[in-house]
């Protein structure tokens, strides 16, 4: 943090250990990528925004699934406009392992723990970039697996004037569903989970490869809709992932004065539908976002 040739620090410590590390950054006067979920608490993230407010920094929070090929395509079908005026949706992170994690960070009670916190913040995020901010949120936390000491079930109804949204996610699919399902007035979309970029990382790929986040194309969405009176029904093939498009950004934001990829304004209505969340599942009500 003394190295007066430093301009940005990345803080990817676990989930409940953002504030102290990124608070340490900005206070030396650093620009600040932080790892989702932003903070713990809205306060917390309010807290770091104000410091870097207060130093002309920047803060962006890595929502790397915003350049999912999945997500991406399905953006690209609402934004085109084929399936009319959207009424109701429904986004899958699924997984089956009956075993705990060995990041403990995430199964074990304390801050930041859980599958709301984990996963939670790229279904949110998702739903705000595609819809904007609920009315509501009503939710449903569980822990299914015999071991689990925090929830590994989630299911959030994001309320809207005349939209639902239903973010799901657990550890216990072991035949996983459409990942997204959009319906609008005008047609539907679906589309499987099938961004290769993690599991091409995990194999030590380079993102330099020309053929870096290309899904297989078996898993291709299905368009049913219709245009100028005539019915659609086909597969589209999905757009390129690409995480690195994220630090590009970053690139200039700092160097150019660009827009900042996710603003910590974005981070924070992420963490405020997760304390909805929570309070929703304790009291077992819609909560006023």
């Amino acid at each position: 943090l003394r190295h007066p040739g430093l301009d940005l620090v990345i803080i990817c410590t676990p989930s409940g250990n953002h504030l102290e590390p990124a608070r340490l950054a900005a206070a030396a006067g650093k620009h600040i990528v932080v790892e989702k979920p932003f903070c713990v608490t809205t306060a917390q993230c309010d807290e770091l925004m104000a410091l870097a407010e207060k130093k002309q920094l920047m803060i962006s929070v890595y929502q790397n699934r915003r350049w999912d090929s999945d997500f991406r395509t399905v953006q690209k079908i609402i934004n085109e406009g084929w399936l009319g005026e959207m009424v109701e949706a429904e986004f899958h992170f699924d997984r089956y392992n009956q075993q705990l994690s060995p990041k403990l960070h995430k199964e074990v009670p304390g801050p930041g723990a859980g599958l709301l916190y984990d996963l939670g913040p790229h279904l949110i995020d998702q739903a705000l970039v595609l819809f904007g901010k609920p009315n509501a949120v009503f939710a449903d936390l569980a822990a299914m697996r015999p071991a689990s000491q925090v929830e590994d079930y989630m299911e959030l109804l994001l309320i809207y004037d005349k939209l639902r949204v239903r973010l799901k996610a657990g550890y216990l699919v072991r035949e996983a569903v459409p990942a997204y399902v959009v319906h609008g007035t005008l047609g539907s979309f679906l589309k499987p989970r099938a961004d290769v970029q993690e599991e091409m990382l995990k194999q030590g790929h380079s993102p330099s490869l020309p053929d870096w986040g290309t899904e297989p194309a078996p898993a291709a969405g299905l368009l049913h809709t219709e245009k100028d009176g005539q019915l659609i029904r086909r597969e589209v093939a999905a757009e390129k992932g690409n995480y690195g498009a994220f630090y590009a950004a970053v690139y200039n934001a700092l160097s150019d004065n660009a827009p900042v990829p996710v603003t910590a304004s974005d981070g924070r209505r992420v963490i405020a539908i997760i304390e909805a969340a929570f309070l929703s599942s304790r009291e077992k009500r819609w909560i006023e976002v």
